[in-house]
């Protein structure tokens, strides 16, 4: 007998899993879904980046609605009740069918007694829906972040913070990359064209094209043949300033899951490239990368920090550093980051890429290029972490990538344009 699986009892379980016990999204989905049809993986996924996008406003409006909250072994029916709240307020899904299949959730979560509470609480909020929402979107919740990054927003960027955050809310677009070994950007977007699909060049990025409508990979020409892939714009924008030559031997650190060392390869073919993560599991997406691109790289797990242990006295002639960060830039991507990351975080990778940094400057030779690049958009993580390297290494010299007071370039997440990202472009005197 088939088991019948209940989408919104599967999202409140995995939501709760991220919210209360800070596991990753991008860790959990892929094991929620695996059994599940196309159309229903794309519900799951729905459900859990809307509700965790809108999760200040959902718990305001819970407030409201009960006198107390659901605690104890109960919590899982808190996340259901948002998820049956997320469907009223943000998706098509008629809402007879919402609140019967949320009310359903709670048989399946093992609290059938509290069906009625479920359907008494979504009910109420259709009654009060026109008078509750306005009321709720005056609140610091309707920015939909955290106090503590909301803080830090306002602090960096008095004039962009509103920007970012309007942006980390949204839907990100689908970027490409089109593989210039195989055809010029022009060249296969005419091929993309002719499908009955349509995207548009960056201004900067040489290879970055941005789809219209997101579509699946097996439907783009030549994808299973390695002509494009799926890569972010801002990230693509790492390869464009690290300018990579053929014949260099160029070191990717933190390389993993390989988009960007598989970016370099395109650009620079007979380049020797090494590709390092510290993550084991993470690099078996390298080896799938470059296999789909039928590339060759030498893939080794390392920690940045200690470079000896897998580098022994090798020299490079570039080194693309894509430090961890809080990844405050890609938000969007990943709204779980929004209740993952805590503000003590911050300067603890700070310390962390300051440590890498330092590590690896040797490793780098006189006259060579050191790209450093974040996902972040927070000073202490970019242009501070550059500034004080330069005063403290006087055969570190910056190229400008930017107009500006400060060290490097920082991109800000924008609805037609790339993620949030930072680069900084040193050479070794």
């Amino acid at each position: 007998m088939k088991k019948i699986i209940n989408l919104r009892s599967l999202a409140a379980q995995t939501l709760e899993r991220v919210v209360e016990q800070g596991q990753s999204l991008s860790n959990l989905l892929p094991a929620a879904q695996k059994n599940l049809s196309d159309k229903d993986s794309a519900l799951l996924q729905e459900l859990c980046f809307g509700v965790l996008r809108s999760l200040p406003l959902l718990e305001a409006a819970i407030q409201q609605l009960m006198s107390r909250p659901l605690t104890g072994k109960q919590r899982p029916l808190h996340f259901l009740i948002m998820v049956g709240l997320y469907q009223l307020l943000y998706t098509r899904i008629p809402p007879h069918a919402a609140l019967a299949e949320t009310v359903e959730g709670a048989a399946v979560l093992q609290r059938p007694q509290l069906k009625g509470l479920i359907n008494g609480v979504l009910r109420q909020f259709q009654r009060q829906q026109e008078t509750l929402m306005p009321q709720l979107e005056q609140g610091a919740q309707r920015f939909l972040h955290p106090a503590w990054l909301l803080k830090r927003l306002q602090q960096a960027w008095p004039e962009q913070w509103r920007q970012i955050v309007e942006a980390n809310n949204q839907r990100p677009p689908m970027w490409l990359r089109v593989n210039r070994r195989h055809h010029t950007r022009e060249g296969w977007l005419s091929l993309l064209q002719s499908s009955g699909h349509n995207a548009m060049p960056h201004s900067v990025y040489p290879d970055a094209l941005m789809l219209e409508q997101p579509m699946a990979v097996a439907l783009m020409p030549g994808f299973d043949r390695g002509w494009v892939s799926v890569q972010d714009a801002s990230a693509q924008g790492c390869v464009t300033y690290l300018d990579p030559q053929n014949g260099e031997a160029i070191l990717d650190l933190c390389a993993a899951p390989g988009g960007k060392t598989t970016h370099i390869l395109e650009a620079a073919p007979e380049a020797r490239v090494m590709a390092v993560d510290v993550d084991a599991q993470r690099l078996k997406r390298v080896h799938e990368n470059l296999q789909r691109l039928n590339m060759q790289a030498e893939v080794k797990q390392g920690d940045g920090r200690f470079p000896q242990q897998w580098c022994s006295n090798l020299q490079f002639d570039r080194i693309l550093l894509d430090a961890p960060c809080s990844a405050t830039g890609v938000i969007r991507r990943h709204p779980d980051i929004k209740w993952l990351r805590r503000d003590r975080d911050i300067a603890e990778l700070a310390a962390l890429q300051r440590e890498i940094l330092e590590a690896i400057w040797p490793y780098l030779k006189t006259g060579g290029t050191l790209l450093y690049a974040t996902c972040s958009v927070l000073p202490e993580e970019n242009h501070l972490q550059i500034e004080r390297f330069l005063t403290q290494h006087a055969d570190a010299e910056e190229i400008p990538l930017a107009d500006g007071p400060h060290a490097g370039l920082q991109n800000f997440p924008h609805p037609q344009g790339g993620d949030g990202f930072f680069y900084a472009k040193l050479i070794k005197k």
